[in-house]
């Protein structure tokens, strides 16, 4: 169980196991930090997949917290922006997980983005001993590493298995309404792909406006899927709480479109990042999407975006 109060999810020493665990080891060692954590999206960007310094099993263990919950962690990866105060000065924006920290030895927090490619992977939590560290200069020399250690964990996700069965069998909360689709690897399948979108928002009463706006994200993506994967994906859109969630998820490792691009520090192969050939149409998505983001794997990769209602 997590201090969070999430069951832990539980995890084998795969190789973002071993990536996290060390880069874990190496953030805790900084003077004045005692508890290090580190976060990496999930689930359409609605969850986190955290992991902390304090967690000593053999295994690693990860639990999930809900990325709209009031925490240093969840604000700077849904804003991209690091998150740094003492306690009473972050009391306000975080009531209930400061009132945790004020009888441990946290004095500070600073939280920090993991940024890679463009796109929010994540983020760091560093728990501190002393307001001092707090220093600009300090507070930038404990974060200097955090787009390195995204990229690190980046690579190790495309070396990993993918978890979880298919989006269509992922549960959904009571009341959130839910479409999924089967969609062809084959260029006619963008423009079924974007009538069943569009019919399905407006059976939901989704304005127009934002009806076009998520057509249009979603076929750049589709569009980019069929032709550098050459793979059938999953299409998934639901609807919670003024929020509509796309997902598109392909199986592009199958038949090898996914280059080489040289080895890691361990002499590992390096796979190339899958994100890099989308170019233009994830530019429109980052700008036209409320958030986006995407999880790799050994598979294939998973992208998703946000729109509000």
């Amino acid at each position: 169980m997590a201090d969070d109060g999430a069951p832990t999810v539980g995890a084998s020493l795969v190789p973002l196991d071993v990536v996290a665990r060390a880069a874990l080891g190496d953030l805790v060692a900084a003077p004045g930090v005692h508890r290090a954590g580190l976060a990496l999206t999930e689930g359409g960007g609605r969850r986190l997949r955290f992991t902390a310094s304090d967690r000593t099993g053999v295994a690693v263990e990860w639990c999930h917290i809900d990325a709209y919950d009031d925490l240093p962690l969840t604000m700077t990866v849904r804003t991209g922006e690091r998150v740094a105060g003492t306690l009473e000065s972050l009391a306000p924006l975080f009531p209930d997980w400061i009132a945790r920290q004020v009888d441990g030895p946290t004095a500070a927090v600073v939280a920090a983005p993991m940024v890679v490619h463009g796109q929010v992977l994540g983020g760091v939590l560093l728990q501190l001993e002393s307001v001092e560290d707090l220093q600009p200069a300090r507070r930038d020399a404990l974060t200097a590493g955090v787009t390195a250690l995204g990229e690190r964990l980046r690579r190790a996700q495309l070396r990993s298995p993918r978890e979880g069965a298919a989006l269509s069998e992922e549960p959904v909360p009571d009341g959130v309404l839910v479409a999924d689709l089967d969609v062809e690897g084959h260029p006619r399948a963008v423009g079924a792909a974007r009538r069943f979108v569009r019919g399905r928002l407006g059976e939901w009463g989704v304005d127009d406006d934002t009806i076009d706006t998520v057509v249009l994200c979603l076929s750049e993506i589709v569009t980019n899927a069929v032709i550098h994967t050459g793979t059938a994906s999953e299409l998934r859109v639901t609807l919670e709480d003024g929020v509509l969630t796309t997902t598109v998820r392909d199986a592009g490792n199958h038949h090898g479109h996914r280059p080489t691009s040289g080895r890691d520090e361990a002499g590992a192969t390096v796979l190339e990042e899958p994100l890099r050939v989308h170019g233009r149409g994830l530019q429109l998505v980052d700008a036209l999407a409320a958030r986006w983001g995407s999880e790799v794997d050994v598979v294939g990769t998973t992208v998703w975006f946000l729109a509000e209602t």
